[in-house]
């Protein structure tokens, strides 16, 4: 019986790796890494930002997978930090983390689909074909709030829970 059980841990294992490849393999293709140390001037620090992505990669895919060890609320509010108002002040630390990091998520990934688009020509095809000659950036902010407002909606009438 262990053997089957190793045998899955094996598949596992190799199946994420596989899988995290292809990530990998996509934002390097894409040259998303270069691109913002060019826009953010950091091109010295290139190699810690191809590491933080990688950690960052492994360290979701870990917290996914292994949610009981990543309970870091639970531990604040059992150890009573702030005293009485420890939940309330938990919520709103929590907020704010859950805020910042939905909104550097969605730029990351606003990022990596114009990075693909642009790689692909769709944009300038699309302006050339369609006379636009001024008005992308007001074309792709009505496209970046349109996805905002659906989100908001998806988001605020649950229709993630059917």
């Amino acid at each position: 019986m262990w053997i089957k059980q190793i045998f899955l841990a094996l598949c596992g294992f190799s199946f994420g790796i596989v899988c995290s490849a292809g990530v990998f393999t996509v934002l390097v293709a894409v040259g998303l890494i270069p691109r913002f140390a060019g826009k953010f001037h950091v091109a010295k620090h290139i190699l810690v930002l191809e590491e933080m992505v990688v950690f960052g990669t492994i360290a979701g895919g870990l917290l996914s997978i292994f949610p009981l060890f990543s309970g870091l609320g639970d531990w604040v509010l059992s150890g009573r930090l702030f005293g009485g108002a420890t939940g309330m002040i938990w919520q709103v630390i929590g907020s704010i983390i859950c805020g910042a990091f939905g909104m550097f998520a969605g730029m990351f990934v606003g990022c990596l689909a114009l990075a693909i688009a642009e790689m692909l020509d769709s944009i300038p095809i699309f302006a050339r074909r369609t006379g636009f000659r001024e008005g992308i950036g007001i074309v792709i902010m009505v496209i970046a709030l349109g996805k905002l407002g659906g989100s908001l909606l998806y988001f605020s009438q649950a229709m993630f829970a059917y």
